[in-house]
């Protein structure tokens, strides 16, 4: 699979390169995940404090997750040693802390744990290891808002065509994430999808809630939790 590392100093400009046909850059998806997530704990009562942030890549989620869920510690990991190095250096004096995937010791301590498109970046091979990696890493009834691109959706096929780390992706639909999120030992609790209207269409997008249950999102979120 992709080798980020390599891709640890233009992650940023190559991901806007393939968000630019939507008319939004990163921090406007950053935003909605995490938001979309504090709704839909909200919804259930849950107050999370501490976050395990897997395949945090920069760091760029870190902050949002701090500030929009009330958090008082996230930690990232990743199997990138550079990512790792630009997330520390970027968000020095965050509450969070960064470390090579290798090096932390899951002990289950977290409250929740958060994904974005990490998974079609991991072999099919190895999916179920990293999930159960992510389930040691919580308390018992801790939450998971697992979050992928959604290949059903074509505007996401194209935009992921013109980003280069995403050039060898394998995408999961929502149907295959749920199922392997079950064998590595969690409920699902529901499926949602988001991010319906580029910033052409932003006119309609007070109306993106009502369609959450709709396929058509350009990412889905599965919210399930550790029994």
């Amino acid at each position: 699979m992709v080798n980020f590392d390599a891709h640890a100093e233009n992650y940023s400009e190559s991901l806007a390169q393939g968000l630019a046909v939507s008319g939004e850059d990163s921090s406007y998806y950053i935003r909605g995940r995490i938001a979309w997530v504090k709704r839909c704990l909200d919804r259930i009562g849950v107050r999370p404090t501490s976050c395990l942030d897997y395949g945090c890549g920069c760091g760029d989620s870190a902050a949002e997750l701090l500030r929009t869920l009330g958090l008082e510690a996230v930690t990232g990991v990743d199997v990138s040693i550079e990512e790792i190095k630009v997330a520390q250096r970027k968000h020095a004096g965050l509450s969070a802390s960064f470390w090579e995937l290798n090096k932390f010791c899951p002990r289950g301590e977290f409250d929740l744990a958060y994904c974005n498109g990490v998974f079609h970046h991991i072999a099919p091979t190895d999916r179920r290891r990293s999930l159960q990696y992510v389930n040691k890493s919580l308390r018992a009834g801790g939450y998971f808002a697992f979050w992928e691109n959604n290949p059903w959706n074509p505007g996401t096929r194209y935009i992921m065509s013109r980003i280069p780390f995403d050039e060898n992706a394998i995408t999961l639909s929502p149907p295959d994430a749920a199922r392997l999120l079950r064998t590595a030992g969690f409920t699902i609790v529901h499926s949602t999808f988001q991010f319906v209207f580029p910033r052409v269409l932003k006119a309609f997008r007070p109306l993106e809630p009502v369609l959450a249950g709709l396929p058509v999102g350009a990412q889905y979120q599965i919210l399930c939790i550790k029994e």
